[in-house]
């Protein structure tokens, strides 16, 4: 009996110190009156934002690792609610760059700590700032406020995501330190009280870490979007008188710069954006010196894959952003660093104490080229039209229950049958068609929404209106963006009526189904179709390349069936970046949709952006 009970104290004991070992080792995270204190002793926050739906899954850790060898000791995420939640109650937080929670463990595996900032407002150049575009079917809602349809479904997509962090809040063992509400508020509004009430929803779901709020340097911002007792996060702070403006208007918390900005967003038809040298590192050099917190916006950009591309609404009118989201940052869009990353390091390694070095960067992802491959037409979208939609006046996107993609209306000439069209509120690029023949383009862009129609023989003319969304608003009051046709058509004045609407959401299900017709192709709205082969063993395989698509005009490219994202002739980008991830040993297959082209054309494959990117 003794013998038993013996072996099962040793059991026990052998029990609790396996439990003890796999145990996470807590630590403690505080706002102080004027410091953030970890374990109870002053931090310096020294962070890099990434995030993770803008960088293959595959890349995640060496991502991290490039942050880390920068002289960085955590980790700033944006959470795009609309990317895991895209229907409503729909959520995907499992799936390659969807799951967050392995994001956060790689995090901690690489001993660095993390702060999230899950918005539901983000801003980020991604489309519609984050918030779900299905909500826009609802027709007066109002965002960003406490319109009880959109908070309803706020919160339940923190509630969703609470599920996923809370496991690695850092009172849990893990590696959030802290969290943001909202972004930018005071650039929009002045509601606290939609602040404060989400701050409780957050609070109410057990996620129980410091707060923080992000708001230009300017006394009206910081007024309209500080919260007692949240840190103040600054946009960005590069001068002490920065810091005390905060400290005045909402005192007892810390300051930060939590937007470093190595760069800026490059919207389509500019040049690329960049910062000099210099000025960044004096402004790392402010924050060191004088021991502030900061994150760098961003230390690795990444890419808006696919349709996620947001947009600005400045003076110049609508500006949609390209699809490489380079930033300048000192992480290059294919994880390579630039110079500044090595003068940032450099810098960074200095303070260190004696003795004391900054981790080996990670070697550098492999890249690879495509010879030239010959893209030929292999079908149109004119002969894979789904069932229409029968509408007496244009609906948008949004109405017809579609996000992302192209939509086409049809209707017939009567009465008036040529003369001056104008699309009212055209949002965003359309190719205009009298009679199956292309007739000329309307670009918001430009603030071009209007084209003369031609005199036809045909009794009843048909007009087709093809329209390319692009990347909703994402900052500022005009965020309530929808697509499409937004408003009415009409024809010297006359309002056209009697439309058909073909849904075009061109998504990886639409493109599987994509069949050939067979004929001759000669009606702009083209996909084009080649092939490459990449054999097991060589040195393609697992490495990355960028293609060129510096022959076509205006569309979209998919590989093996993923979205890289949009291209336009304008640039400045003309080389889209391909993950090895989504390449495969034997036949790959580039799908090209083009808005204008309409004979083959050639693409390549290169190893870098150089030439249209600057490094």
């Amino acid at each position: 009996m003794h013998g038993i009970v013996k072996f099962l104290v040793v059991l026990m004991l052998m029990t609790s110190v396996q439990v003890s070992a796999q145990k996470p080792k807590k630590h403690t995270f505080n706002l102080g009156t004027s410091e953030f204190l970890l374990d109870g002793q002053p931090y310096q926050i020294i962070s890099g934002e990434l995030h993770p739906a803008r960088i293959p899954v595959l890349y995640w850790r060496q991502r991290i690792q490039m942050a880390k060898a920068m002289g960085c000791n955590t980790i700033s995420v944006y959470v795009f609610w609309n990317y895991h939640e895209s229907e409503e109650g729909v959520f995907d937080f499992s799936t390659d760059n969807h799951n967050i929670a392995e994001f956060i463990k790689i995090v901690q595996e690489e001993g660095m700590w993390l702060i999230l900032r899950p918005g539901p407002y983000v801003c980020a150049e991604w489309d519609l700032g984050g918030i779900p575009p299905y909500l826009l079917r609802i027709p007066d809602i109002k965002l960003r406020c406490l319109d009880p349809r959109y908070m309803a479904a706020a919160e339940r997509y923190m509630t969703r995501l609470s599920e996923e962090i809370k496991p690695y809040l850092v009172t849990k063992g893990g590696p959030i330190l802290m969290m943001q509400i909202e972004n930018e508020y005071g650039s929009y509004s002045n509601d606290k009280n939609y602040l404060l009430k989400l701050k409780e929803i957050w609070a109410s779901l057990g996620i129980d870490i410091p707060t923080f709020t992000c708001d230009g340097p300017e006394t009206d911002m910081l007024k309209a979007g500080t919260l007692p007792g949240s840190a103040i996060g600054l946009n960005s702070g590069q001068k002490l008188e920065d810091f005390d403006l905060a400290t005045r208007i909402n005192p007892g918390v810390p300051v930060f710069s939590s937007e470093l900005y190595p760069g800026w967003l490059t919207h389509w038809g500019e040049k690329w954006a960049k910062r000099d040298s210099a000025d960044l590192l004096k402004e790392v050099k402010f924050l060191m010196d004088n021991k502030k917190s900061f994150n760098f916006y961003v230390i690795h950009g990444g890419t808006n894959f696919g349709y996620s591309a947001g947009a600005n609404s400045g003076g110049k009118g609508y500006e949609p952003d390209i699809t490489s989201y380079d930033y300048n940052a000192p992480v290059n869009e294919q994880g390579r660093a630039k110079p500044n990353f090595t003068a940032i390091r450099n810098l960074m390694e200095s303070y260190l104490p004696k003795g004391k070095k900054l981790p080996p960067i990670p070697a550098a992802v492999a890249t690879f080229e495509i010879s030239p491959l010959n893209m030929q037409p292999f079908t149109s979208v004119w002969d894979n039209l789904p069932q229409p939609v029968i509408s007496v006046q244009p609906k948008t996107l949004e109405a017809c229950g579609q996000d992302y993609g192209f939509i086409l209306y049809r209707t017939e000439l009567s009465g008036q049958k040529s003369g001056k069209l104008v699309v009212h509120e055209i949002h965003d690029y359309a190719t205009v068609f009298l009679n199956g023949n292309y007739i000329g383009k309307l670009d918001r862009r430009e603030g071009i929404n209007s084209i003369d129609i031609p005199e036809s023989n045909a009794i009843a003319p048909i007009l087709e209106i093809f329209v390319e969304a692009m990347g909703r608003i994402n900052f500022g009051d005009k965020i309530i963006d929808r697509k499409g046709i937004t408003d009415s058509v009409t024809l010297n004045g006359t309002t056209l009526l009697n439309w058909k609407i073909y849904n075009l959401p061109m998504d990886r299900k639409f493109i599987y189904n994509l069949r050939s017709s067979g004929q001759s192709i000669k009606k702009p709205g083209i996909f084009f179709k080649g092939n490459f082969v990449l054999s097991s063993g060589e040195d393609n395989t697992g490495a990355d390349t960028f293609v060129d698509l510096s022959s076509f005009t205006k569309g979209i490219i998919w590989v093996n069936g993923h979205n890289l994202g949009r291209y336009w002739n304008i640039g400045p980008q003309k080389r889209l970046f391909c993950p090895s991830n989504w390449l495969r040993a034997g036949l790959n297959e580039i799908m090209i949709f083009d808005l204008h082209n309409t004979e083959s054309q050639w693409v390549s494959g290169f190893k870098s952006m150089e030439g249209t990117n600057p490094e």
